[in-house]
């Protein structure tokens, strides 16, 4: 199976490198289209970081991503994307927490990652401990649950609008001006079997509505030329026709 994105060749050693550097604390190892996935205790994230920045040369914290698994116990896994430039080789580390267990901050060793573990905390509610600014950061001030869980609702809890009357914006309950509307996808050359708005009419006088087939008793063939319009006559027409007429002379 071929993969997307460009092959990027694994620095030859590298996984027993990390086995070496993190121990114990490194619970697998999964490796795939040349992209190397850690594992590793959730209590020793910070030091399995530090090594890995310190003796395995991944210098840059790129990316902190959430991960939603409502069937798994524990729930979220929350996934680092670790950078080396003097290897170019990305890699990642996963570890695992629940709703309310603390992932440890590594703000210390990256101060990027204040940000970025705000973004994983406002999305899916994952805590960071040691983060000294965990607030949310993409949603507004009062904001109601976490939108990246999988039982968050698609509509949201509230909507906004902007009210001429008191000329402000208001948060409301979400209101479906279409009430759920079904939708079956189908277009109506396709078959659909209701009556769309109009076509009521044609129906009462008589003739097929949009989207059904005419009925032919006889249907019509052509056995000769002349019944096509083609033939010598129509090709001599043709030929009159496609003959220009000279351009008229300007006068001096």
């Amino acid at each position: 199976m071929s993969h997307p994105a460009p092959h990027i060749e694994k620095p030859k050693g590298i996984i027993a490198a990390v086995k070496k550097a993190i121990g114990k604390n490194l619970l697998s190892v999964e490796e795939e289209f040349g992209e190397v996935a850690l594992y590793v205790r959730l209590d020793a994230l910070v030091s399995v970081m530090t090594a890995l920045r310190d003796e395995c040369e991944y210098q840059q914290l790129v990316e902190i991503a959430g991960v939603d698994w409502p069937d798994r116990d524990p729930r979220f896994e929350v996934v680092y994307c670790l950078l080396s430039l003097t290897k170019n080789h990305r890699i990642r580390v996963h570890v695992a927490t629940g709703e309310d267990v603390p992932v440890p901050s590594v703000t210390g060793i990256w101060p990027v990652a204040g940000w970025l573990e705000r973004e994983v905390f406002d999305m899916y509610g994952v805590l960071f401990s040691g983060n000294e600014d965990l607030r949310r950061i993409l949603t507004d001030y009062g904001f109601t649950g976490h939108p990246q869980r999988k039982d968050f609702p698609l509509t949201g809890y509230v909507e906004l609008r902007y009210s001429e009357e008191e000329k402000r914006v208001k948060y409301e309950p979400v209101q479906l001006a279409q009430d759920f509307r079904n939708f079956d996808f189908l277009s109506p050359w396709e078959g659909a079997d209701y009556v769309l708005p109009g076509d009521e009419k044609v129906i009462k006088s008589g003739e097929p509505p949009r989207g059904t087939s005419p009925q032919v008793n006889e249907p019509k063939t052509t056995e000769k030329p002349s019944q096509t319009g083609a033939g010598a006559a129509a090709n001599e027409e043709a030929k009159k026709r496609s003959v220009r007429k000279p351009k008229a002379e300007k006068p001096q």
